[in-house]
């Protein structure tokens, strides 16, 4: 339905970020504040000009011992250059002042992250062999974003968005991509039309599914909102699973709605919609009470080495069907409750009864 590409498209993930330009070049036209439509729209450009770059940062060793959390924060001082002058250590002080909440925030975020995988997939790290968990806090000047660059996750300040090293589903979501980069055989999700989709779903998915581990929340009850905390008060969240079409980045929730462009490597940020609901309607067909980090979340983590670089949502689909035999049997409900959801959203011909 997309355009076709070649492997040179091929990085899992070249620089991907929460926010999408199209969003903050949305905001930027509608926003009354002279200022925050110039902080948006430089923030637009310096995200324009990072996009396509693979990393950022210098080579730096991360390996750590295998069950060991090593968490280093970086301060760019709202300058460009990554990593920026270290300020935190693994078990060490916070720095002191305003200053150093962004990094004491950053700093247990990505522990709880780490704390999530560990804990719900017996995961060591982003890749499995206990890397270092690196970030960056106070990069450029009222940086309205938060991105992971292949090897670190960097947070800006904001102006419109606020407090992304407070928000635990953002930095999940950042660090996620990381965990597909080094699950998917082959090195990811080709970060382009439908795999760049699948792959800014399986970040809001595993979100999703830390925050609802961190609050103890089943299907029924939980919040199914990704940056509901960035926003201005009374501002619709980022985006939503449950609802996709009523996010502040309104998305699409069925086949039908695909929106076919050249923006965003593709829409990836605008069709992981489809995706994201797959996962929510997932959830739901097995029951209210059911806690979306356990036996969804199990079939989408054995789902991720069952997918390629190229693959598209038909193959997600056949793949999560797939994860969900191999770990509950090919007729079992939980086959049933996935097949059944990713027919929903039009990808699968039809429902299983």
């Amino acid at each position: 339905m997309s355009e076709p590409f070649h492997a040179h498209h091929g990085a899992s993930c070249a620089v991907c970020f929460i926010i999408p330009p199209r969003v903050l070049k949305r905001l930027s036209s509608q926003a009354q504040d002279p200022k925050k439509s110039d902080t948006l729209l430089e923030t637009l450009a310096l995200t324009e000009h990072m996009r396509g770059q693979r990393t950022l940062a210098a080579g730096l060793t991360r390996a750590v011992p295998a069950g060991e959390l090593r968490r280093t924060i970086y301060d760019a001082h709202r300058g460009i250059t990554l990593p920026g002058k270290l300020v935190m250590g693994e078990g060490g002080p916070t720095p002191p002042g305003a200053a150093g909440v962004a990094a004491k925030q950053a700093y247990d975020n990505s522990g709880l992250a780490y704390k999530f995988y560990k804990e719900v997939f017996g995961r060591n790290s982003v890749d499995d062999r206990g890397m270092r968990l690196d970030s960056t806090v106070h990069f450029a000047k009222r940086y309205d974003n938060a991105l992971w660059n292949g090897q670190q996750m960097v947070y800006g300040d904001g102006d419109f968005f606020h407090d992304f090293t407070a928000a635990f589903d953002v930095i999940a979501h950042e660090l996620t991509h990381g965990v597909t980069q080094y699950t998917v055989p082959g090195g990811g999700l080709v970060y382009q039309s439908d795999p760049g989709a699948l792959n800014e779903s399986m970040s809001d998915c595993f979100a999703i599914m830390a925050k609802h581990w961190h609050a103890q929340q089943t299907a029924g009850s939980a919040n199914w909102a990704i940056g509901d905390t960035i926003v201005p008060t009374g501002e619709r969240p980022l985006r939503s699973l449950s609802e996709p079409e009523k996010g502040l980045d309104p998305q699409p929730k069925h086949m039908s709605q695909y929106v076919d462009t050249p923006e965003d490597h593709g829409g990836v940020h605008i069709n992981s919609g489809i995706a994201n609901h797959a996962f929510y309607l997932t959830c739901m067909n097995l029951g209210a009470g059911t806690k979306s980090w356990e036996t969804p979340g199990k079939i989408w983590y054995r789902g991720l080495s069952l997918l390629r670089p190229l693959s598209g949502f038909q193959d997600a689909a056949q793949a999560f069907v797939q994860a969900a035999g191999l770990l509950h049997g090919p007729g079992s409900k939980e086959a049933k409750a996935v097949t059944d959801a990713w027919a929903k959203v039009g990808v699968l011909q039809a429902a299983v009864t």
